[in-house]
Order: structure tokens, then sequence, then C-alpha cells
């Protein structure tokens, strides 16, 4: 059974981690927005285009993890957001290591767990649907 301090520890655990993958993501996606595509090509075997596309996914993501709960509307947009992040540090994890580099991939591994608690623990819980209870008729044996 959940307390209501269990709910609380558990929300505010949730959003220290919504808050710190919000900075990470901010800055990473805000250093690839800044940068110019020739630099982002000359770090990367993919192309520049495609790499300020992933940067404006993940500040679109971080706006995504905060802004709906801060705001108090369309909360049901941050495990979205969250699923969007993971995604791509999917996709940053599997790149890192097809290019011979294991050691390096564990950092896009962690964010896209940590992703993943928000997902969730922010994704709604079905909706409990009970049953109608008709009554027994009684039987005269």
């Amino acid at each position: 059974m959940r307390t209501k301090t269990n709910s609380r520890a558990a929300a505010a655990r949730l959003w220290t981690i919504q808050g710190v993958l919000a900075v990470l993501f901010l800055f990473a996606g805000s250093i690839k927005w800044m940068m110019p595509i020739q630099v982002l090509e000359a770090q990367s075997h993919l192309p520049g285009a495609f790499v300020r596309f992933i940067g404006v996914c993940e500040i679109l993501g971080a706006l995504g993890l905060v802004l709906p709960g801060l705001l108090r509307t369309r909360v049901d947009l941050t495990p979205l957001a969250a699923t969007g992040l993971v995604l791509v540090m999917t996709g940053a994890t599997t790149i890192t290591i097809e290019s011979g580099q294991i050691l390096p991939a564990l950092l896009p591994f962690a964010l896209g767990l940590l992703t993943s608690f928000v997902v969730f623990g922010r994704w709604p819980s079905a909706p409990v649907v009970q049953e109608e209870r008709r009554p027994v008729l009684n039987r005269a044996t």
C-alpha cells in the first residue's frame, strides 16, 4: 500500500531526475544547435543537418520534461517527451557502440535509463474498470 510519504518521495525523485535530465538535454541540444554545421560534420560521421535535428529534438524533449508539470497543463506530454528522448539515447548508444567505442556508450545508455524511469513514473495508469455485479438469484432447491 502506498502512503502519502512514499508518493511524495517518489514525486520528488521524479522531479529531481526530470530537472537534471532537462538541464543536460537542453545543454547538449543547444550546443548542437549553435555550432556551425561544418564543425558538427567534422566531429561526427553523421550529416551535420541530422545532428542539428537531433539537437532540436533534445531541446524540445528537455522542455517537454518540465514545462507541462510546471504549467500544470497537458501533463500527458511529459512521458511522450521522455519516450522521444529514450529513442534519441538508444540511437546515440547504438551509433557509439558501432563506431567501436564501448566505454563512451555508457553515458547515453545511462541517460536513456534515467529517462525511461521518467516515462514509467509519469505514464498515466490505465483506469480501473469495475464490473457490474448482478445479484445472484436464489434458487429454491
